[in-house]
């Protein structure tokens, strides 16, 4: 086990633990607003391209995309539940990545985790899918991470080709201590609640 994948164990064990009584609350007001589902899960693309299920705690009405497919939610997105909006903003909705982590799904650290015919607008209005957008194959080397370079320093809603120059930049120059820095600013973040910030998040 090299010191990366020993790093996430010991942090996703840690955090599962300690985060428990959270669970019990998030439920609870997931379930009082709607009544609805209190986990929402969804296939991802891993390393080397392997499908997994990434688990999370909803944040949309149910049934988001019923009328518009794999899309990335926007600016005030009417899909977010008020609830929601605290969760994506703290990032308390991807708690339960954590159990992803300690599994070996994911990593702290790395790109996110996109779905399989996930579509965007493109930079010529057109939709895209992002399996076809440069660079997708390559940040597909390694695993996918709840943080990272995009997660942190991409603006938040430039388009997904812009966001892979980010991941390649990891991908590229990645090491330990670097990790070490990324988590680190990822929970100043979440203390601000800046995480759906549309300028810089810390």
């Amino acid at each position: 086990m090299n010191a990366k994948r020993l790093l996430d164990v010991l942090l996703s064990g840690t955090g599962l633990i300690a985060s428990a009584p959270l669970w019990l609350v998030i439920s609870g007001l997931i379930k009082l607003e709607d009544g609805g589902p209190i986990f929402f899960s969804q296939e991802r693309v891993g390393e080397h391209g392997r499908a997994f299920l990434a688990l999370k705690f909803r944040s949309m009405i149910t049934d988001a995309e019923a009328r518009v497919g794999a899309i990335q939610s926007g600016k005030n997105d009417p899909r977010v539940t008020r609830v929601g909006k605290v969760l994506r903003a703290t990032a308390m909705d991807e708690l339960p990545q954590l159990w992803n982590i300690f599994r070996g799904d994911m990593s702290f650290v790395g790109p996110r985790a996109l779905r399989p015919g996930e579509i965007e607008v493109n930079g010529r209005g057109t939709l895209e899918r992002l399996e076809d957008v440069p660079g997708f194959e390559e940040r597909c080397a390694v695993r996918p991470g709840l943080t990272g370079v995009a997660q942190i320093y991409a603006p938040r809603d430039i388009i997904r080709r812009h966001k892979f120059r980010y991941d390649r930049l990891y991908i590229r120059h990645r090491s330990f201590w670097l990790d070490l820095r990324l988590i680190a600013l990822s929970f100043w973040i979440t203390f601000r609640g800046a995480w759906e910030s549309r300028d810089r998040k810390f």
